[in-house]
């Protein structure tokens, strides 16, 4: 005669208790080895305990219920590994994006005084460009996708940058989630058009500029700062707010090196304060 364990001796091998062990079982993921007509009691085969160990441990990692199944209906290692890799990489991506909110935070709430704003006469500048309609969502990888099509293009059309890229970003995207973006290489020389690249008079502007360092996760509190400031003084205009990459990733892979200028548009006045 085989010999089972009642659901209670099962869930004491395992350490999964009994409401878990019978929602396992009525999502088809670890079914009873026996279950009596009369009684509709359920019993476990001691071989299932292992099964029931990887489970367990599969769902302290977060793994779904659906890949657990497709984990243990793998045909061979193989196939399991790379079911459980996935889910790994999707992890450690979750904890990297945990350390830096977490960081951010610790930011935050050491936030050192605010960087010196100064007060800046923009001229109109000849660049090479693409601009889109992006969700703000999608903002970062656009911008990165659209800064290095924007140097390629440089190279290629044999260009000498005058100056830092930059970018102009509509009050729509912040308000709104959506809207019009620019990202532009001030460049000496014509520009040929050629897919999204294409050339541009980035215009003149009077603005409230601070400078930001690090990485860009955190700058919108260098843009709070910004803001204030420009509230504060009751100066701040309707316009696209203006960034400058003085330092980025190809003067740095480290992002705690980058440096950023941040730009608000202003009404410049012979009477209004420095920075």
């Amino acid at each position: 005669m085989r010999r089972t364990l009642t659901v209670g001796d099962f869930s004491r091998a395992t350490h999964l208790s009994v409401k878990t062990l019978r929602h396992y079982h009525q999502v088809g993921l670890l079914e009873p080895d026996e279950i009596d007509p009369d009684t509709g009691y359920r019993y476990y085969g001691p071989d299932q305990i292992p099964t029931a160990q990887v489970i367990r441990r599969l769902r302290d990692l977060d793994l779904p219920l659906a890949e657990i199944k497709a984990v243990l209906a793998a045909p061979d290692a193989t196939a399991r590994g790379e079911v459980i890799a996935t889910h790994l990489d999707r992890l450690e991506t979750r904890l990297a994006h945990t350390r830096s909110a977490i960081e951010s935070l610790r930011s935050l709430l050491r936030r050192p005084a605010a960087a010196p704003v100064e007060h800046r006469t923009v001229p109109p500048c000849p660049a090479m460009a693409v601009t889109a309609a992006v969700d703000r969502a999608d903002l970062l990888p656009w911008w990165q996708g659209a800064l290095g099509e924007l140097h390629a293009a440089v190279r290629a059309q044999g260009l000498e940058p005058t100056g830092p890229p930059g970018g102009l970003y509509a009050s729509e995207l912040f308000q709104d989630d959506h809207g019009r973006a620019t990202v532009f290489v001030p460049v000496e020389g014509p520009v040929r058009p050629i897919g999204r690249v294409g050339p541009l008079l980035v215009p003149a502007a009077e603005l409230a500029v601070i400078t930001h360092h690090g990485p860009l996760d955190d700058a919108d509190l260098t843009y709070g700062a910004l803001g204030a400031y420009t509230v504060r003084h009751e100066i701040s205009v309707a316009g696209p707010l203006r960034e400058y990459y003085v330092r980025d990733a190809r003067d740095s892979p480290d992002p705690s090196e980058w440096t950023t200028e941040i730009g608000w548009p202003i009404f410049r006045a012979e009477h209004t304060p420095p920075g």
